[in-house]
């Protein structure tokens, strides 16, 4: 049986699997063997879109697509009748959570516009004193599944006041569903969207979600760019109502003539949030289990259902 994985470190990684499994080393979907019999468990390069999708259509023994990601929008609806399509699922909840911190404590402190001080020599900037605080902010996550939750403990000690939001309503853990988002947004100060792009999330925080929040409260985009309309967000950020910090945008990768880059109130990072040294080891543990799990015939984690 032959496993497709994207990363040569990958085989000390996976040092410990039968002999009977062979790995090859795929890094390029583009530059994929011509012999694809026998590759019956692929774990595609991150984030891998188009061409990768397209390439499991021509793997006739493949049964198992292992995404490195923990969204799976590229590859939902997409693959054939029988293929098993599981995602990452907490692989990247440490280091997604820490960029969600950061990028909450960097704006509100406006260590950007300090940053941008010091490229100018300037000590400091009267007009960013002082700055805001994290303590006593009123933060709304919306997205409750393992990366919602590891953002929420990270923020726990900050004094903060916490709401999580999921799909459905789960009243015995205190998350109320997305339906009760009219009533929520209002009283948030702190607006961290973590939730998958489905038909459902696109477009979800729209002009009237905008609307919805406070004047001066902060968005923070660690989900996917298309969950955001683009435009409405650029007519807030523009008219100095609201600020954001995103590490996603809508498109993507961002245009060099975007008007999202010269906007006030912005903190914007190019997709990092899960570009961690650590994200390796973690992804092939996973890998390794999953592994494991399909070759005793055992039912595989992370199967991914459509829907949020």
């Amino acid at each position: 049986m032959k496993i497709w994985i994207p990363h040569e470190e990958g085989r000390s990684l996976l040092a410990g699997l039968p002999g009977d499994v062979r790995l090859e080393v795929v890094a390029d979907p583009k530059r994929a063997p011509d012999d694809r019999d026998g590759v019956e468990f692929w774990v595609p390069p991150f984030l891998a879109l188009g061409t990768a999708v397209r390439l499991a259509g021509e793997l006739p023994d493949l049964r198992v697509v292992q995404l490195l990601s923990a969204g799976a929008d590229a590859w939902t609806g997409r693959l054939p009748a029988g293929v098993t399509l599981c995602d990452a699922r907490g692989v990247h909840d440490s280091s997604t959570a820490e960029w969600v911190l950061t990028a909450i404590l960097a704006h509100l402190r406006a260590f950007d516009e300090f940053a941008r001080a010091q490229g100018r020599h300037e000590w400091a900037n009267p007009d960013f004193l002082p700055t805001d605080e994290l303590a006593g902010k009123r933060v709304l996550i919306v997205g409750a599944g393992s990366i919602g939750a590891a953002i929420r403990s990270r923020l726990a000690p900050f004094e903060v006041e916490i709401t999580m939001v999921a799909r459905t309503a789960r009243p015995a853990q205190g998350v109320h569903g997305v339906a009760e988002l009219p009533n929520l947004l209002p009283l948030a100060d702190v607006v961290v969207l973590i939730v998958p792009l489905t038909d459902r999330t696109r477009g979800l925080v729209d002009a009237d979600f905008l609307a919805a929040m406070p004047a001066g409260a902060l968005l923070v985009n660690a989900a996917r760019g298309p969950v955001v309309d683009t435009a409405a967000l650029v007519a807030e950020l523009t008219a100095g109502r609201l600020r954001a910090a995103l590490d996603v945008t809508d498109p993507e990768p961002l245009p060099a003539g975007h008007p999202l880059w010269d906007l006030p109130g912005l903190l914007l990072t190019p997709h990092v949030g899960g570009a961690v040294r650590g994200l390796l080891p973690r992804a092939y543990r996973l890998v390794e289990a999953q592994l494991r799990r399909y070759l005793a015939g055992e039912p595989l984690a992370n199967q991914v259902v459509d829907g949020y």
